[in-house]
């Protein structure tokens, strides 16, 4: 049973879900001017918005502005993707497009602002340090940073401790012509990547297209970790059908995941 949540005003509970098959014929009508496929595919992947959103809660951000600024992000998407150019699922596209939207939405609005110039000058010392570190085999004090960019000491010092002490992770470093470089985008971090999300949302997506008993029997099975005849029991039907339907939802989803 589905909890129904609202966010500006949007039961969630009760967004559409698109196979992989409708969206690409609705992106390639919307691509032709069909502005009835373009609302269609908007309404139909606001669940990916919201799985995205979920990464950046607990920031103290209104999840409604963020669900706003995620579904800008996916109107970007859809617009700009072409599926002859891409060779890829629509939600491998959009979730970058949208995460991207989120994170800007994030940059732009911290209480924490840092002057341009402050910035550009913090990250031209760390490029220095790392080529000082590379050629020395160790750290370059204040001074020969300094000297090596032609700066005042005052200024490396300064620039340092902006970046150590107040800095926040959405907080950008380094700009030029509007591409900004943050904190965020140079830590790596294997369990939160793009491509750790993308695996989720594929296989929520593909799980939302199984019918309700195939729902259940996985979930008892993975989940609560139950064998096919407890399965079996619980829910009434026999050992051999329990098995036939998870063999038939494990394919149904590898077939929607690897497509």
């Amino acid at each position: 049973m589905q909890c129904k949540v609202e966010i500006c005003g949007v039961n969630t509970a009760k967004l559409p879900v698109l196979k992989n098959e409708e969206t690409r014929e609705l992106l390639k009508r919307s691509r032709a001017g069909d502005t009835s496929a373009r609302e269609t595919l908007i309404s139909g992947n606001l669940r990916l918005v919201l799985s995205v959103i979920q990464k950046f809660t607990g920031r103290g951000e209104n999840m409604d502005d963020l669900f706003q600024v995620g579904c800008i992000g996916l109107i970007k998407a859809i617009d700009n993707f072409d599926s002859e150019a891409h060779d890829v699922r629509f939600s491998t596209y959009g979730v970058p497009m949208i995460a991207g939207e989120v994170r800007r939405y994030l940059r732009d609005n911290s209480s924490v602002r840092i002057s341009r110039s402050l910035r550009d000058t913090a990250y031209r010392v760390l490029q220095a340090k790392e080529k000082f570190i590379a050629e020395n085999g160790r750290e370059p004090n204040e001074t020969e940073i300094a000297e090596m960019l032609e700066i005042r000491r005052e200024d490396v010092v300064f620039a340092m401790e902006a970046i150590s002490d107040t800095i926040s992770l959405n907080e950008p470093v380094y700009s030029d012509s509007g591409d900004s470089v943050c904190i965020m985008d140079q830590v790596r971090d294997t369990k939160d990547t793009d491509e750790h999300w993308l695996e989720k949302i594929a296989l929520n997506d593909a799980v939302e297209h199984l019918c309700n008993r195939e729902r259940q029997i996985l979930a008892l099975r993975y989940m609560d970790g139950k064998t096919q005849m407890e399965v079996a029991s619980e829910i009434g039907i026999s050992q051999a059908q329990v098995s036939r339907l998870e063999k038939n939802a494990i394919s149904q989803i590898k077939k929607e995941i690897y497509v």
